[in-house]
């Protein structure tokens, strides 16, 4: 059911655009990419099953902060507890106050240059504060993280994340499906991520679809 309303939406706005310029071909594709990202922003990140209410903007980022560390702590397995550094910089982010925190994790891996979770919580601070943007200092932390411990699954997985943000699905489906193709048996996290992968099988497929659909007109 969330599918048929979130598509018929981005139908209505995409009808509602091609109105307001008064049937101008020019451009309209761009509208039409720009929805499928945004379709794909919420597929992957989103809780369709969740009531909707609204919220001011600090609360929205303290709800977000919340889900980026669960999420950092399920796919790691470790206790935040052992580093210091990371203790704060997750209270921190829990509190939306994602620039700080990236301040203090950048002390944390320069005290400790193989510490992958600090990389992978500083990539993740610095995508929040970028407000998602794929900026090079990301992808710098996440590579590095990935590199620290080329085991751990969080790199991946919000490296994937990022890069569906952006829009380059073929490559979170490269990074999703080496996740789960890699993953033991009994991972807590390879079911959700799974799930993830799945919905953005079904994006791709309705991209493709509506691509071919241009390209007979």
């Amino acid at each position: 059911m969330i599918w048929a309303v979130l598509i018929g939406l981005a139908l209505a706005v995409f009808a509602v655009v091609l109105v307001l310029r008064r049937g101008a071909g020019e451009g309209w594709e761009v509208v039409a990419a720009a929805l499928m990202v945004g379709l794909a922003g919420y597929a992957l990140q989103g809780a369709p099953h969740v009531a909707s209410a609204p919220k001011a903007a600090g609360e929205q980022a303290d709800k977000n902060g919340e889900a980026m560390v669960a999420e950092r702590q399920k796919l790691s397995g470790i206790d935040p507890a052992q580093n210091k550094w990371q203790v704060i910089a997750d209270a921190l982010v829990r509190q939306g106050q994602y620039a700080e925190a990236a301040t203090v994790l950048r002390g944390a891996v320069e005290a400790n240059p193989k510490n992958s979770e600090a990389w992978l919580s500083l990539g993740n601070a610095l995508a929040a504060h970028a407000q998602g943007n794929l900026s090079p200092a990301v992808l710098y932390a996440y590579r590095h993280a990935a590199a620290a411990d080329p085991s751990a699954p969080g790199p991946s997985f919000f490296l994937g994340l990022a890069m569906a943000r952006a829009g380059r699905f073929d490559e979170t489906k490269a990074l999703w499906q080496g996740l789960i193709d890699h993953a033991p048996a009994d991972a807590p996290w390879r079911k959700d991520v799974a799930a993830r992968l799945e919905r953005l099988d079904q994006l791709m497929a309705m991209i493709a679809k509506q691509q071919a659909a241009e390209g007979a007109q």
